[in-house]
């Protein structure tokens, strides 16, 4: 018996993007809090990695190869993940990015954007936590109890410049998280929920070169991050771990269709 209401000892976590940046850090803090962890994702190596990394720390886990935006490869992980454990408990959605072409450059004419690669992004993000929410999500609300986490952007809420499909897709996963929300509670009762967390602006290896100039300074655009962050500094994926965790837990039980900003205070602040 246990009555932490944070404890996710036992618990069945899927977790797409598993091989991602943010992937790691969930992944470890699923780890940590002693989930069965299953890691869905496209690099088997690193795939491979993770799994060792759970079992390190005394855990299980199971990487399953995945397009996520196939729907049959989806299917296929979670049959998996029920023939290994039973039971789906929980689903991260944590993948997602940027994609070059969606980006707006600094010089570039602002309406001869590449709608088709905006396209791409938008799919990505949005359809890509879509999908294994809509082939996943259907495990979690049938047993009557579990939890949905999707992955927004501080820019969702404040926008950015320049990231014009990554923008948009994260408004999408807001509404998105919302409205499934609100469904899955009056069709299937108050112990299925749906949340999203909103990262603020994390340096990872992902995006160093943007950040961070070659002599090791930031960049203007990291200055001007900073100048609106009251915490004046850049987050650490691993920050991420004490929310991931509370609202996978019992702790959040009355927390549905909300976004939960962890970003140094950007969101808050008006600069003055």
């Amino acid at each position: 018996m246990h009555n932490n209401p944070f404890s996710l000892k036992d618990k069945v976590v899927v977790i797409t993007g598993g091989t991602g940046i943010l992937g790691e850090a969930f992944v470890e803090a699923l780890a940590e809090a002693e989930a069965k962890v299953a890691i869905l994702g496209r690099n088997g190596q690193i795939g491979a990695e993770r799994v060792q990394q759970v079992e390190s720390l005394g855990g299980e886990a199971i990487f399953v190869e995945v397009d996520i935006m196939n729907e049959q490869d989806v299917t296929r992980a979670k049959d998996e993940v029920l023939q290994k454990w039973g039971r789906i408990d929980a689903l991260v959605n944590a993948v997602g990015g940027n994609i070059p072409g969606a980006t707006i450059g600094a010089d570039q004419d602002l309406f001869a954007s590449n709608i088709q690669d905006t396209i791409k992004a938008i799919e990505l993000n949005l359809y890509g936590t879509m999908i294994p929410t809509h082939i996943i999500g259907r495990v979690i609300a049938e047993s009557g109890k579990g939890v949905i986490i999707n992955i927004s952007s501080l820019t969702a809420s404040r926008p950015f410049t320049r990231v014009l499909g990554y923008t948009v897709a994260k408004h999408g996963i807001d509404g998105y998280t919302k409205w499934m929300a609100t469904e899955l509670a009056q069709r299937y009762g108050d112990q299925v929920r749906v949340n999203a967390i909103a990262p603020g602006v994390f340096l990872t290896k992902q995006n160093k070169n943007l950040l961070i100039n070659p002599d090791g300074t930031y960049s203007d655009r990291t200055k001007r991050i900073l100048n609106g962050t009251p915490y004046n500094r850049l987050g650490d994926p691993r920050e991420l771990k004490g929310t991931l965790i509370y609202l996978l837990s019992d702790a959040s039980a009355f927390v549905t269709g909300e976004t939960v900003f962890v970003d140094g205070g950007f969101n808050a602040w008006c600069g003055v």
